[in-house]
């Protein structure tokens, strides 16, 4: 039984050799997939793995790689013209079943070209996956192919794709200084810009959900007795601090119906600065407007030595050294004792 069998079709060599499980297309070892099966799992793989906008740069790349290869191959060719290497590629490529490629409109001074591709496996897969566009591999294969051809990097720009409906895809290939290699580049830092953005935008949400909770925290408003309410200062305030302590009390003092507000200062320790207490200050006269009066508590020893080395000086309120001693202080002024 012959296992090698030989065929020449238009001028292009196949070969097979059953016993050794080879293909053989012009000398070299080639493969045989069916397009709209076989080739078409292998390119919904890729997608389901990488991620469409990945699968297109990564096609992208291996098309012009791959066309690179071939394009470097035919100028290596002796005797062979630009002219005759072209009419080479097409017929080459066609019967190694690529689909029907037509050069048009070739000026060789500047080395641009359009490009006419019909009925290529690329449309043949986008088609069997139900794609409404196609995809880059052919079109930057060829870009590849001249790259290698001129030596010279050789772009690329689709004007048309046969998927939408055109009688076929229409490529334009021009010089230019910007290569795949720097498409892949440039993919990785919009990924990363891409990362980065989901990661501001996480921190800027994490940041306001604390925000929110430091507010509801910090100052918390605490109803002692009926007309006592209790405000504990803790840490530093800045202006929006400020703000936020002056806004929450002013709305919460009617809402308890509080005749005397204790300002608790334990938590301000070391922490008391100028701004600190210019905010009592404010805090107090605004409490005043509203008929409640203002008392200041939680005054140690360390606090008073720190407050008088500071110059700071709360001499429109009453002070105490502890709660307690403002309780009982805002209960007597009332009429009111705790039996």
């Amino acid at each position: 039984m012959n296992t090698k069998h030989e065929i020449n079709v238009a001028g292009l060599d196949f070969g097979w050799d059953v016993e050794e499980g080879k293909f053989l297309y012009e000398g070299e070892d080639a493969v045989l997939f069916w397009i709209s099966s076989a080739m078409k799992v292998f390119f919904d793989t890729i997608e389901e793995v990488s991620g469409e906008d990945a699968t297109q740069v990564v096609l992208e790349t291996t098309g012009f790689r791959q066309g690179l290869i071939v394009g470097e191959y035919f100028h290596n060719l002796k005797n062979v013209s630009v002219e005759e290497a072209c009419d080479l590629i097409t017929n080459t490529y066609a019967t190694a079943g690529w689909g029907l490629a037509k050069i048009k409109n070739f000026n060789w001074e500047n080395k641009t070209f359009q490009l006419q591709l019909k009925d290529d496996w690329e449309y043949k897969i986008n088609v069997s996956q139900e794609k409404d566009k196609g995809g880059n591999f052919l079109p930057a294969h060829y870009a590849g192919i001249f790259t290698g051809l001129f030596g010279e990097n050789i772009a690329y720009k689709v004007k048309q794709y046969q998927i939408e409906g055109h009688d076929n895809t229409i490529v334009e290939y021009f010089p230019s200084d910007s290569t795949i290699t720097e498409n892949i580049h440039e993919f990785a830092r919009q990924k990363e810009a891409d990362q980065i953005k989901k990661l501001e935008e996480l921190v800027e949400q994490k940041t306001n959900e604390l925000q929110e909770l430091v507010k509801t925290l910090s100052s918390p408003m605490i109803p002692v007795i009926e007309g006592i309410v209790v405000v504990p200062l803790l840490g530093k305030y800045d202006e929006k601090r400020s703000k936020e302590l002056i806004d929450k009390v002013l709305e919460g003092v009617p809402k308890q119906r509080a005749r005397y507000l204790l300002l608790d200062l334990t938590g301000l320790a070391q922490d008391i600065t100028i701004h600190t207490a210019a905010t009592i200050e404010k805090l107090g006269m605004a409490a005043s407007l509203t008929g409640t009066k203002t008392v200041l508590v939680g005054i140690s020893a360390e606090l008073s030595m720190i407050m008088a080395k500071k110059n700071i000086q709360f001499s429109r309120f009453e002070c105490f050294q502890s709660l307690e001693h403002g309780v009982y202080h805002a209960l007597a002024e009332s009429g009111k004792r705790i039996v």
